[in-house]
């Protein structure tokens, strides 16, 4: 089973797509253990999306979406809907 993810910072207002076949473990890697990541510079993240697919195929084509223009807008819609003031 894979899972793809999207964090939030919301310090930082920025997100992070990605997909793992053990969300907790790569949760803390983000949030605690990594040392030399991108991610390491906004922390703390916390979970906005989190979608299950049997196969890697199907995540990695899920997470490429995300990552494009579409895919990106509705992440922020998703926080502009969470979040909004």
């Amino acid at each position: 089973m894979f899972t793809v993810y999207v964090l939030f910072s919301r310090q930082y207002h920025k997100t992070y797509t990605g997909f793992t076949s053990d969300l907790m473990a790569r949760l803390k890697s983000h949030n605690e253990l990594g040392t030399k990541d991108w991610a390491i510079r906004y922390r703390p993240w916390e979970v906005l999306i989190t979608e299950e697919y049997d196969n890697k195929k199907h995540a990695m084509q899920r997470e490429k979406f995300l990552k494009s223009g579409v895919g990106r807008e509705f992440i922020h819609s998703l926080i502009r809907k969470k979040y909004q003031d």
